[in-house]
């Protein structure tokens, strides 16, 4: 979450280190407690559904959301092509009442290059097969599709084990 926040900021022409005063959190679950007791002004959180922005959402003065304009949006894929334009969908959080345009990525699994192929075709051929089941447990998760990964993962980055898969699948040559 943080390379995403400093690649948003960065792009923005911001830095973390000179233009805020960052608390770096051992437990993501630190910071909505933070927030809403007022030790925090903000808080940033990545995926729909991303549950520090329910909780601040569902707390007593709700929160308010901070979103780049579409010109911000093209100055930080300007500089950050690798982050694509999403959208939070409207109703995502209590007094979220239209969409909010932003950027993000796609969630990965990101392996220890010595991984081996077969345990790593497994897990890719899991998460694939059971993508619906996922979905309905993490709303989040209905964007982390085999199909994301190919589009937006060079296929040299993959693991042989997932382009494996994703060659079975008809996803890569």
């Amino acid at each position: 979450m943080r390379i995403l926040a400093n690649d948003v900021l960065d792009g923005l022409g911001l830095q973390p280190e000179k233009d805020f005063r960052q608390i770096i959190l051992e437990k993501a679950a630190d910071g909505p407690r933070l927030v809403l007791d007022g030790e925090a002004e903000a808080l940033w959180g990545a995926g729909i559904g991303w549950p520090g922005f329910v909780a601040v959402a569902d707390g007593p003065a709700g929160g308010r959301f901070i979103p780049p304009s579409p010109e911000q949006i093209k100055q930080i894929r300007e500089k950050h092509p690798h982050l694509q334009e999403m959208r939070v969908p409207a109703g995502t959080y209590k007094g979220q009442a239209e969409d909010i345009p932003s950027v993000g990525l796609w969630s990965l699994i990101l392996a220890r290059p010595d991984l081996d192929d077969e345990t790593a075709y497994r897990l890719v051929r899991a998460m694939h097969l059971g993508h619906d089941d996922f979905a309905a447990r993490l709303p989040q998760g209905r964007y982390t599709r085999a199909a994301n990964s190919v589009r937006f993962v060079p296929a040299e980055r993959l693991h042989p084990g997932a382009r494996k898969f994703y060659a079975e699948i008809g996803l890569l040559p």
